[in-house]
C-alpha cells in the first residue's frame, strides 16, 4: 500500500461556531525531494478528504492534534500499551498522558534480568511491583518484558561470572523464570520470553545462555514459563524481522518446532523501531506470514525516528511531521488489515514523549530526535494524528 505525504501547504481551517461545523481540509501533493533524502516522496497523485465536525470532531487543544471525543485506547478494538519506566510514573504530564490514552504497560527496563535478579539468591521487585500497581489501578492489562535478553551486556555480572555445570545454568534459567513468571501471576497476560535471539544472518546471537546450554535454551525458556503459568501468553520478541530474509524464517522454523515438541509459543512481537523512509509492504507481507502461522502479532516497540542526515539537534518541521504522521497511519492500517481481529494482540509504542523517548537518552536536550506520538510537553503530535487515524478508517 502505497502512502500519500501532506507537504507545508496543509491547512487546518474552522468554520464559524454558528454553524457548527469544523471542516477539517487536508490536501496531499506530490512531494519528491532531492534535498532531503529521510523523506519518501510521494504519490504522484493529488486527493483532498473534507471532514465535518460530526465525523472528526474539533481538536481538544491549541498546539495538539488530540482529538476532542476520542482517545487512542478507546478508538481500537486491540490494546494501545506504552513500554513505561518506574520513576516516570510519578511525572504527571507523563502520568496523566497514559491514564488518557492507554490502557496497556509494559516496561522499558523495570522487568527485565539485571533489575528483578541482581544477585544470585536476591530478586528485587519493587519498581517492576510499582508498574503493576499502576496498570491495575488504572484498568490497563500488562505486558512482561523481558525474561530473557539474548545478550550479555543485559545480564548481571553475578550471571556472566558464575562458574558451573550445565545443569547447574539449567536450574539457574528455570529458578529465574519460575520466580519472576510466579510473582506476576495473575497481574501479567503476556510474556516477551526471550528477546533478540536471532542475527539477521538466522544464527542464534552468543550469549551466556547459549554457551552454557546451546540452542536447547531458547525451548527451555518457553517450557519453563508455561509451567510456571499455564494461562499466560508467551511471545518470542525481535526486532528486523519484518524484512523477512534469513531472520524471519529462523523464527518460524523455531516456532515450528516448539509447537512439534509442545512448547507454547503464543505470538510474536515485532519491535518495530523504524524510520520514515521505511517500506510498508515490506512490513506488510511479514506481519502476515506470522499471523498466517496462527501467532498472535504484538507491535510491541514500536517508534518513527525522522534523525537520517539531520544535525545533532534540530527542528522538527511541519512537514517531516506530517511525513511521520502518514508513517504511522500507514503502518496502524498494514496492520489492521493483514492480521486478524482475533490474532491482534496490541501495538505498543516503547515510550511515551519524545522527552523520555531512548532517541534523546543521554542527550542534555530533546531535539535530537522526534520518535514518538506525543512531543516533549506532552503534546499530541501530528504521529498521534496519523496513528489514530488509522483506526477511524481515515
Amino acid at each position: 500500500m502505497k502512502a500519500t505525504y501532506l507537504n507545508k501547504t496543509t491547512k487546518f481551517n474552522f468554520k464559524s461556531a454558528a454553524l457548527g461545523l469544523l471542516v477539517f481540509a487536508t490536501t496531499f501533493t506530490a512531494c519528491k525531494s532531492s534535498t532531503d533524502e529521510d523523506l519518501i516522496p510521494a504519490d504522484e497523485q493529488q486527493t483532498e478528504t473534507v471532514m465535518s465536525a460530526s465525523d472528526l470532531n474539533e481538536v481538544a487543544e491549541a498546539g495538539s492534534f488530540h482529538l476532542k471525543n476520542y482517545t487512542l485506547k478507546g478508538v481500537f478494538d486491540f490494546p494501545i500499551g506504552a513500554a513505561v519506566v518506574k520513576e516516570r510514573l510519578e511525572e504527571p504530564l507523563y502520568a496523566a498522558t497514559l491514564k488518557k490514552d492507554f490502557n496497556r504497560l509494559s516496561s522499558e527496563s523495570n522487568f527485565k534480568f539485571k533489575s528483578t535478579h541482581p544477585e544470585k539468591d536476591k530478586y528485587t521487585f519493587a519498581k517492576a511491583d510499582a508498574i503493576a500497581k499502576f496498570a491495575q489501578e488504572n484498568k490497563m492489562v500488562l505486558h512482561g518484558h523481558c525474561l530473557i535478553w539474548a545478550k550479555d551486556g543485559t545480564m548481571p555480572s553475578w550471571l556472566l561470572n558464575y562458574k558451573g555445570t550445565s545443569a547447574d545454568f539449567d536450574k539457574l534459567l528455570k529458578d529465574h523464570i519460575t520466580t519472576v513468571v510466579s510473582h506476576f501471576k495473575g497481574q501479567v497476560t503476556s510474556w516477551d520470553v526471550v528477546n533478540e535471539a536471532i542475527a539477521d544472518n538466522g544464527t542464534f546471537k552468543d550469549n551466556i545462555w547459549l554457551r552454557k546450554l546451546g540452542e536447547e535454551y531458547f525451548f527451555k525458556a518457553f517450557k519453563y514459563a508455561q509451567q510456571a503459568d499455564p494461562n499466560v501468553k508467551l511471545f518470542y520478541n525481535d526486532y528486523g524481522q519484518e524484512f523477512g530474509g534469513k531472520k524471519m524464517r529462523k523464527i518460524m522454523e523455531l516456532v515450528a518446532t516448539a509447537k512439534q515438541r509442545g512448547i507454547k509459543i503464543d505470538g510474536m512481537g515485532f519491535q518495530m523501531h523504524t524510520v520514515v523512509r521505511i517500506d510498508v509492504n515490506k512490513i506488510n507481507t511479514n506481519l502476515k506470514l506470522a499471523a498466517d502461522a496462527g501467532l498472535l502479532v504484538h507491535i510491541s516497540e514500536i517508534d518513527i525516528s525522522v534523525k537520517y542526515q539531520k544535525a545533532k539537534t534540530f527542528v522538527l518541521t511541519d512537514d517531516l511531521a506530517m511525513e511521520q504522521g502518514n508513517k504511522f497511519k500507514a503502518i496502524v492500517k498494514g496492520y489492521m488489515e493483514n492480521v486478524p481481529k482475533k490474532q491482534q494482540w496490541g501495538i505498543t509504542t516503547w515510550g511515551v514523549g519524545d522527552k523520555d523517548s531512548f532517541f534523546n537518552k543521554g542527550y542534555k536536550n530533546s531535539d535530537h530526535d522526534y520518535p514518538l506520538l506525543f512531543s516533549k510537553d506532552y503534546k499530541a503530535k501530528r504521529a498521534y494524528r496519523g496513528f489514530i487515524e488509522a483506526g477511524l478508517g481515515r
